[in-house]
């Protein structure tokens, strides 16, 4: 019995697929050269936003212990270094730790103990590394007052305060654009009461209105209800001045011949929009919402830090600084203030990101 043939492709198809091998080439060829010119700035800045993301993408296989979990014989441990072990011993692990002890309870004081040691192993009980035993913790960068590891803590944070931003400029840029761009198109009366009601929004003083509408928040709420009322609050404060600069934008490219021509022509207003004042505004957008990411990080932080955000025990970079308002604890554990230079960097990663966007969009800089 012969095989059936095996039914070839149609031309339309293989050509479909060509095409999309092709987009993806040029893509990627346009990604690499762009990584090429960027400046050292930008590549640590993307570099810094990926491990961030990564975190909170991959928090229960990167964190090595659960962030709610309480250590209560080792509060306030100091960060414990890891060691290579001798080839002899890789066996067992090729990093080791020596565990801590409190020779001062008082004074929460801890004590290396080489008489034993704590294994590290990689991909063990479901996480990249971590200790052969739950119950001997390895805190990397210490722990805080509960004695919960401040390193799992951070992790799990960053599904908080890194995506906070991106949700948030989500939300404001599109109501911004979407409003200033209907109002600099139409003009006119509904122009003049946008701008009015945009101007109305700007003029209240931004953290206290802030503060105000976070205390309204009930505090039974759960984490993922208080994450989505803190990111609507904070997009429906951020909108307005962007939706002004989009509107002189679109009320410069009101005039354009182009938009004029697609008028003539019989545009509606929504074509006017989608297919031509939107687009054209889009470049100053990428880079504004970019320069804006900061400012959701630092508000959500200040919120948490202040006990108006998210709620222990669940975490974000903001309320794991809490423990650092007091200068006491700053002074005899300094490793409280290590979730402060994740907020900064994570910063200064998005503004040097949005200044090398901005110089790359720039059309004075366009050969």
């Amino acid at each position: 019995m012969s095989a059936l043939p095996r039914p070839s492709l149609t031309p339309a198809f293989e050509s479909a697929r060509r095409g999309d091998r092709s987009r993806v080439g040029q893509l990627a060829s346009a990604a690499r050269r762009e990584w090429r010119v960027a400046p050292f700035t930008a590549r640590v800045s993307v570099l810094c936003l990926l491990i961030f993301y990564l975190f909170a993408a991959a928090s229960p296989l990167i964190a090595p212990y659960d962030p709610t979990h309480q250590y209560r014989n080792l509060p306030d441990c100091p960060p414990m270094r890891p060691h290579l072990s001798a080839p002899a011993d890789w066996p067992h692990g090729m990093l080791f730790a020596y565990p801590m002890k409190m020779d001062d309870a008082l004074a929460r004081h801890f004590v290396e103990d080489r008489s034993r040691k704590i294994w590290l192993r990689f991909f063990h009980r479901g996480h990249f590394l971590t200790t052969e035993s739950p119950d001997d913790p390895c805190f990397i960068l210490g722990s805080e007052g509960l004695g919960r590891d401040l390193f799992s803590r951070i992790v799990y944070g960053a599904r908080v305060s890194m995506c906070i931003g991106l949700v948030g400029v989500l939300i404001s840029f599109s109501l911004g654009i979407s409003v200033g761009a209907f109002s600099g198109l139409v003009g006119g009366r509904i122009d003049n009461l946008i701008m009015r009601w945009c101007e109305i929004e700007m003029s209240l003083p931004s953290f206290y209105f802030l503060l105000a509408l976070a205390a309204v928040i009930p505090s039974g709420m759960s984490t993922v209800a208080t994450f989505f009322m803190i990111v609507a609050i904070m997009s429906f404060i951020g909108w307005a001045g962007f939706a002004r600069v989009i509107r002189g934008m679109a009320a410069s490219l009101r005039s354009a011949p182009y938009v004029e021509a697609a008028r003539a022509l019989g545009g509606s207003r929504t074509r006017l929009l989608m297919r031509h004042v939107i687009p054209a505004v889009l470049g100053f957008a990428a880079v504004n919402a970019s320069l804006s990411i900061p400012g959701y990080i630092l508000g959500e932080s200040a919120l948490s830090l202040l006990g108006l955000g998210i709620q222990e025990p669940a975490s974000s970079w903001g309320n794991l600084l809490a423990q650092a308002m007091d200068p006491q604890n700053i002074e005899h554990y300094p490793w409280v203030l290590i979730p402060g230079v994740f907020i900064s960097v994570a910063v200064m990663a998005f503004n040097f990101l949005g200044d090398h966007l901005r110089d790359r969009l720039d059309p004075a800089n366009f050969n």
